[in-house]
């Protein structure tokens, strides 16, 4: 949903399928949107595919997830770390190292099945707060982007909805 936000502030319309993900090289920015397409737990081998296609060294890669282990609608950004037991980071990982900023969305732990809670809708009052995280988010990927990763985690971690 970031991405997507990010994709409606630069006017994209059309995306590129291609190794696994869906894609969109914004050349005016220097930036390449990235949603792949395959299961999460997979998600290294399109970041490698592309990564490498570019020639994007994991450093100006910025990996946006969600997180169980952060409140619904809190925010971190690191500059680099482990996988904290997420798949897709561990995927990553696996394939590109670990020396990538991320970007958490928390989206909190249930009290029920892991795999049910991160793929069910929102409920009434998360789907009503999701535009204003979404949002922040977005800019402190803008952030990110504009002004490096120092100005991005500041933005991002004293963030509050």
């Amino acid at each position: 949903m970031v991405v997507d936000e990010l994709a409606r502030r630069y006017g994209v319309s059309s995306w590129k399928k291609k190794d696994s993900a869906e894609q969109h090289l914004d050349s005016s920015r220097r930036v390449v949107l990235v949603k792949p397409t395959s299961f999460m737990n997979l998600s290294g081998t399109p970041v490698r595919l592309i990564s490498s296609w570019y020639r994007t060294p994991p450093e100006q890669i910025l990996v946006i997830v969600d997180e169980m282990d952060l409140p619904f609608g809190a925010l971190r950004m690191r500059p680099f770390g482990g996988h904290g037991g997420h798949n897709g980071l561990r995927s990553i990982i696996a394939t590109i190292g670990d020396r990538f900023p991320r970007l958490r969305f928390g989206v909190g732990r249930p009290q029920h099945d892991t795999i049910d809670h991160v793929l069910s809708p929102f409920s009434t009052d998360e789907a009503a707060r999701l535009p204003e995280i979404i949002a922040a988010a977005a800019d402190g990927a803008e952030l990110w982007l504009e002004q490096g990763l120092e100005r991005g985690m500041q933005f991002v971690n004293n963030w509050k909805p």
